[in-house]
């Protein structure tokens, strides 16, 4: 136990490096071995009967998809287009997609009035049809003019829930639930409209008109009108999502395909895999002991990127070149501490006290240096679209996680090693 205590740090790595393991490779999945035609959206290495897989989301490009950019139009109870319009805008598009199952979409703003929406591995055709409704629904009673029907307050942000139902046979309609305020103003409506119709608008066009027969004090209702199974489904994800705030137009619509497929992307594993085995030699070589140190810390810190990736980022090839610069960029911290310890020890310190002020000599420089690099991306995120954003994203990641490798798994494994196995030789520290 008095182990454990003096060593807290060492066991603090080795737990993160476990769960990240864990929580990075997909074991259910690889224990069924399914094939690749079976698999969407998912980083999967295949190698003879051999099928690795991982949790990691892929992007447009390498799973294909479609690719939309809307521009929002204004209307005469929104003339101008501002930055709070967009705001709800992108919120309702990003439900509506995510309503879809296609939760690693893309949507995000270009510009003062255009929406950018990318849309991995989905029937485009669906996704468009969702986005483009405006869904906005109404409740009205009839008004004492023929064809005239007044609001009655109640609309579509009223709703709690919204969900498409059938008979079993071939009408559809759509089951709601009113929010617990509306539920009771609905009741006290349709308690004064009993034997009178209500009308249910959308986006300005009568689809229903249902006599009242009795209360409805539930706040449960049902909304007909001949809709089709996809009709139904539609407006159900539209009104869960909510009523675009303005209406929108395409002003581009493409469908992607996939730039790397099975074959590809399993080669791009395997050069990447033969890659960081080339550093590793490279900085056992040139390092000896603190480069099989730096090795094992930099497995840690590939685990712990692509664990965090795996729930903030869909990867994708500008991504996946984010994250080996911030690789290099973690090899590079490496190597400039070990540097400064080599210093240090050449002028005759010890071992502990030459590693010890190596890595405070290189700390202001590796800060400095990551600090501009995250500075960079932040202001990349910011500003930047679609590909150039998934870069600075990964990236920016990848050098946090990297100072952390460099600055606490290195020097903890160090630390570790040398006081556990009592190493007082500075020729360890030497390269050949």
């Amino acid at each position: 136990m008095e182990f454990i205590k003096e060593n807290w740090k060492f066991f603090t790595v080795v737990l993160i490096a476990v769960f990240c393991f864990n929580g990075v490779f997909d074991f259910e999945r690889a224990s069924q071995a399914p094939q690749f035609d079976k698999l969407k959206k998912q980083l999967v290495y295949k190698a003879n009967n051999l099928y690795v897989f991982t949790k990691m989301k892929l992007g447009l490009d390498l799973v294909g998809g479609s690719q939309f950019e809307f521009e929002a139009l204004p209307t005469e109870k929104v003339p101008e287009i501002n930055p709070q319009v967009m705001r709800g805008l992108v919120k309702v598009f990003e439900n509506r997609v995510n309503a879809s199952g296609t939760s690693e979409a893309i949507v995000q703003q270009v510009g003062k009035n255009r929406i950018l929406v990318e849309v991995p591995g989905a029937d485009p055709t669906t996704v468009k049809r969702r986005l483009l409704a405006t869904a906005n629904l109404e409740f009205k009673q009839a008004g004492t003019k023929p064809d005239e029907w007044v609001s009655t307050g109640i609309t579509g942000a009223d709703l709690k829930r919204a969900q498409a139902s059938t008979d079993g046979v071939a009408t559809w309609a759509i089951d709601f639930e009113l929010k617990p305020e509306a539920a009771q103003k609905f009741g006290e409506l349709t308690a004064r409209l009993v034997g009178m119709p209500l009308g249910i608008f959308l986006d300005g066009n009568l689809i229903s008109a249902p006599t009242v027969r009795t209360a409805i004090t539930a706040g449960n209702g049902q909304i007909t009108g001949n809709f089709t199974a996809d009709q139904a489904q539609d407006l159900a994800v539209q009104l869960n999502a909510g009523a675009l705030p303005v209406p929108v137009k395409i002003l581009q619509e493409r469908s992607i395909g996939a730039t790397l497929g099975e074959e590809s992307i399993n080669k791009s594993i395997q050069a990447g895999t033969w890659g960081f085995l080339a550093v590793i030699l490279f900085m056992i070589f040139v390092y000896r002991l603190p480069g099989l140190i730096a090795a094992i810390a930099l497995t840690v810190y590939v685990l712990m990127s692509l664990f965090v990736f795996q729930d903030y980022v869909t990867l994708t090839l500008a991504g996946l070149a984010g994250f080996i610069l911030s690789i290099g960029m973690a090899v590079d911290a490496n190597i400039l501490i070990f540097e400064r310890a080599k210093e240090e020890m050449s002028e005759g310190k010890s071992v502990l006290i030459g590693i010890r002020d190596g890595f405070d000599r290189a700390y202001s420089s590796i800060f400095d240096s990551n600090m501009n690099t995250s500075m960079v991306c932040l202001i990349l995120i910011m500003f930047g679209t679609g590909v150039v954003k998934g870069f600075a994203v990964t990236l920016l990641i990848g050098v946090v996680l990297s100072l952390f490798s460099s600055l606490f798994v290195t020097k903890t494994l160090l630390f570790f090693i040398v006081n556990v196995f009592n190493i007082r030789e500075t020729a360890l520290f030497k390269s050949k």
